[in-house]
């Protein structure tokens, strides 16, 4: 049986992660706070962000942008979109 959190992104009860999706304590913040399928959403939008403002995850300034985004993203604040990218309807 799948573990349920109470996912902070959707306000409601849905499927945890079954792992950290990173090390240390914010990744444990996460899991504890942010469903599997919050995370995948995350994840996608993270990559056309990356792609599109040519982030450099080598370079902590990018590194911080893109973790105080993710942190809007799952708090449901404004959080940057892509501007070049068009979902399918």
């Amino acid at each position: 049986m799948t573990k349920k959190i109470f996912c902070k992104k959707f306000n409601e009860e849905l499927d945890a992660m079954s792992v950290p999706p990173m090390p240390g304590p914010k990744g444990i913040e996460l899991m504890n706070t942010v469903s599997d399928k919050a995370w995948k959403e995350w994840r996608s939008h993270q990559t056309t962000l990356i792609n599109e403002k040519h982030l450099d995850m080598s370079d902590a300034k990018d590194r911080k942008w893109l973790i105080d985004e993710m942190d809007k993203f799952f708090n449901n604040e404004d959080y940057e979109q892509a501007s070049g990218f068009k979902a399918l309807t």
